[in-house]
């Protein structure tokens, strides 16, 4: 993939919704390897107050998932913690995309950070044929996943859509969305489900999420209880 520094450049920013139930190090890892292959600007991680395929499942408020991922952040010089998802309405990733978009004006290329357990069920989200009109779609698996697994969720409805593989950084983007690009993730064996589960237990997930993080965690008396789970 060509660089995309010079003063001509466009800006190029990646959006990494979730839960983040909580942060964990397998997210910022997503982050820093996209962040290196392609030339990423800045990398904004959004937390959903209200995510519409998890409604009810998020197990601490959303004040205090945004502040483990601001403390998550620091010391990132490319990752910013953002409120872009805030407030009692649901949070669509597609109109997050479309206000990012709008503030930033139009020499930018904005890419989605995705987990292609997630892009699996994508068919499934808010007006979700016209994100690729708008974005790159990085999908991050690990190693050892089937790309045959993946063309399966690209049948008939993403035809127009091609799957690029790209290796190191080679490869170049020729437009400004519609990719949909793959990023084999260094294994990190790290789930939040398992980190609110330990936590829940009494036990420590500590090199599992940033210290930082952990601490907020323990100050805060979060996950205690068997329901964190």
């Amino acid at each position: 993939m060509a660089s995309s520094s010079g003063p001509n450049a466009p800006l190029r920013i990646a959006l990494f919704g979730g839960t983040f139930d909580p942060i964990h190090n397998a997210h910022l890892k997503i982050a820093r390897e996209a962040a290196r292959q392609y030339h990423l600007s800045r990398v904004l991680f959004i937390p959903a107050a209200k995510p519409p395929h998890k409604s009810g499942v998020t197990r601490v408020p959303y004040e205090d998932r945004l502040r483990m991922v601001e403390l998550a952040c620091q010391g990132e010089p490319l990752f910013e913690a953002s409120r872009l998802e805030a407030g009692a309405k649901n949070s669509y990733s597609i109109e997050t995309i479309e206000r990012v978009i709008g503030s930033l004006g139009k020499d930018q290329e904005v890419f989605f950070l995705i987990g292609s357990d997630a892009f699996a069920e994508i068919r499934t989200w808010h007006r979700w044929q016209e994100l690729f009109d708008l974005a790159h779609v990085v999908i991050a698996h690990r190693p050892g996943f089937r790309l045959q697994e993946l063309r399966a969720a690209l049948r008939a409805p993403l035809r127009k859509i091609y799957l690029q593989r790209l290796a190191g950084t080679h490869g170049m983007l020729r437009a400004s969305a519609g990719s949909i690009l793959t990023r084999e993730i260094t294994a990190l064996d790290i789930s939040a489900t398992h980190i609110r589960a330990m936590l829940a237990q009494g036990s420590s997930p500590r090199y599992l999420v940033p210290d930082s993080v952990l601490e907020y965690i323990d100050r805060n008396h979060l996950y205690k209880d068997s329901d964190a789970r």
